[in-house]
């Protein structure tokens, strides 16, 4: 297959020459689309793609309408992930840290998309900066990842204090969660950006997605070069 071909589908147009472009096929955004759609997008993409089916931000209604057409995928409620030939796990060690447990459906998101691509996938919740030492715990399993998610509303802060303790890659998410002044987290956002710990990636707000994509850029690349 040609690493630009696109199978028209009238109402979608999809880019089946991704999985040979990117290592993964075209990922389906759920929101907005019908169950017919979304059904529809996926056969397609089962049918002319090896690598695992995903589909993101999908309600419980839907996903549970898109499997009685579509059989043989799961679904991850707290993700809102459906999931279909999810990939073997590599030897990518990334660990997903999200600072409270408010953050848990972002978190979730980047887990899930993550384990479903390969990447082997740790998740610790809860261990803001509010508490130092719970971060401080864990600061070996977080030197020994390949890369590192951190998922953190309010201020941001634990992307910088996870950025100072570890030399892989760090990946930050600003999370929409926090009082009148984290403005949905555009302050989380900003400051992630303006983060004195050098070399941070950061994505959109509430990206869990973004971020695990992020990874398996990073994992992919370096299984081309091995």
């Amino acid at each position: 297959m040609h690493p630009t071909s696109v199978h028209d589908l009238d109402f979608a147009q999809l880019d089946i020459g991704r999985e040979q472009r990117q290592g993964l096929p075209e990922v389906v955004y759920g929101p907005g689309k019908t169950s017919e759609q979304i059904s529809a997008i996926t056969a397609e993409l089962l049918r002319h793609n090896s690598g695992p089916v995903l589909v993101t931000r999908v309600a419980a209604d839907t996903a549970a309408e898109v499997l009685g057409q579509v059989p043989g995928g799961s679904y991850d409620a707290t993700a809102r992930l459906l999931v279909w030939r999810p990939a073997a796990t590599q030897d990518f060690a990334l660990t997903v840290v999200s600072a409270g447990t408010s953050d848990l459906p972002v978190a979730s998101e980047a887990a899930a998309v993550a384990t479903a691509v390969g990447l082997a996938v740790t998740a610790v919740h809860d261990v803001g900066v509010a508490g130092l030492q719970r971060v401080l715990r864990i600061q070996e399993q977080l030197r020994e990842s390949d890369t590192v998610i951190v998922v953190a509303g309010m201020e941001g802060a634990l992307a910088s204090v996870v950025g100072g303790l570890v030399g892989c890659p760090v990946i930050a998410v600003p999370v929409s969660t926090g009082y009148g002044a984290s403005f949905e987290g555009v302050t989380a956002l900003l400051a992630m950006h303006a983060s004195c710990a050098a070399g941070l990636t950061v994505v959109n707000i509430d990206s869990g997605f973004g971020a695990a994509m992020a990874a398996h850029r990073l994992a992919w690349v370096g299984r081309r070069r091995a």
